[in-house]
């Protein structure tokens, strides 16, 4: 059953994730300097990899959280969901930020990415412990 609670965690952190990106669309595009077309679509061939990729990503980062939460007696979905705030805030975003800064990429990129993995990471320990 933990496999399930995972999965669930990391879908439920993606369909955040989805939601999120598609209200912040042009803004992130703006902050992120890609070039778009006529339409204001991101140029590119369309490939779904970027998706897997992130969807991947969601099942490893649920999975160590999972993992984490065990070996630190976390159990209740508000520890959990405080658990994945900390996560977030404190390890991925700040990490996000350092390749950003060093990669020379506008502050507004980080506050966008970090509010994903902030709510993301919040959504994940929340689910993770609700099952």
């Amino acid at each position: 059953m933990e496999f399930l609670n995972v999965i669930a965690a990391a879908i439920a952190a993606f369909a955040f994730g989805a939601g999120w990106y598609m209200s912040m669309s042009r803004p992130w595009i703006a902050a992120a300097e890609i070039a778009v077309d006529a339409n204001g679509r991101p140029q590119g061939n369309g490939s779904a990899m970027p998706f897997v990729v992130g969807l991947v990503a969601m099942v490893l980062v649920a999975g160590m959280m999972r993992h984490l939460l065990g070996a630190s007696g976390v159990t209740t979905v508000g520890g959990g969901a405080i658990a994945g705030f900390g996560v977030g805030a404190f390890l991925i975003t700040p990490w996000v930020a350092m390749n950003y800064a060093f990669a020379m990429r506008k502050p507004s990129l980080t506050v966008i990415d970090g509010v994903n993995s902030v709510v993301g990471c919040t959504i994940m320990g929340a689910v993770l412990n609700a099952f």
